[in-house]
């Protein structure tokens, strides 16, 4: 199989089973969620977006060393649906490992309102009203950004993240660097979108969040499911054309 995503090294490992790459989708989107959410909702006052942003990196780049040799360290729809557009992965099983982020990222959403309905008196409250660290435009970016400068920021960020993922899993690419050089990346890209957006790039994380969130979550979601896929398609659809292309004889 054709390397794809965390594993620039060595292709897949072959003997794995379509089960084992799911569950390792599975598992690896629940770490990226968990993360990212946990450290939103329990220590975002004191960490900051820095804190979070580096949360998110840190799961992806252990995520992607842990199973990535295994299913490619996907955790993400978006980057799944990008190298399958690139050539990278398997159109056939697509659909497997969408199921399986779609259903790590909502394991790890209710994992963590289970801590938070456990926790201080009005905790869980506090954090559902406030939206379960969903993304959101308007009065529910951050920031206060608007509808474009969001699908404008995701579609952009993601397509950086995928040329970044394909870059660095090239056959030409540096050996052994490929989780950190793509853990790093989505750190940079959290520290860019969270003030906008809450930073998205990942649809399994934003339904996630907002399974928790809210109607006005639920109502949003649709922005942060489209404008990632548009960015990773364009990312995989162009990839080859501007950096892959043979020399002319």
């Amino acid at each position: 199989m054709a390397k794809t995503v965390a594993n620039a090294d060595v292709d897949l490992d072959t003997t794995s089973s379509l089960a084992q790459k799911v569950t390792a989708e599975l598992f690896g989107t629940f770490l990226l969620v968990a993360a990212v959410l946990g450290t939103a909702l329990f220590a975002g006052a004191s960490v900051g977006f820095l804190g979070i942003a580096l949360a998110v990196g840190l799961a992806v780049t252990g995520g992607a060393y842990a199973v990535g040799h295994i299913s490619g360290g996907h955790f993400n729809p978006a980057v799944t649906l990008g190298a399958a557009a690139s050539g990278r992965f398997a159109w056939r099983d697509v659909p497997y490992y969408l199921l399986a982020q779609v259903v790590g990222g909502a394991l790890a959403a209710t994992f963590i309102y289970v801590l938070a309905a456990n926790g201080p008196a009005g905790f869980l409250e506090q954090v559902t009203t406030g939206g379960f660290a969903a993304n959101g435009f308007g009065d529910h970016s951050p920031g206060g950004f608007g509808l474009v400068a969001v699908i404008v920021a995701e579609v952009v960020l993601t397509a950086v993240f995928l040329y970044v993922i394909l870059g660095v899993t090239d056959r030409r690419a540096a050996s052994g660097f490929a989780p950190l050089a793509i853990g790093l990346t989505l750190t940079v890209i959290h520290l860019v979108a969270i003030p906008v957006s809450g930073s998205s790039v990942n649809p399994a994380r934003s339904i996630a969040s907002a399974i928790f969130g809210g109607p006005d979550a639920l109502a949003q979601l649709w922005v942060f499911i489209v404008a990632p896929i548009v960015g990773a398609l364009i990312a995989g659809f162009t990839y080859g054309l501007l950096f892959d292309r043979k020399p002319k004889a």
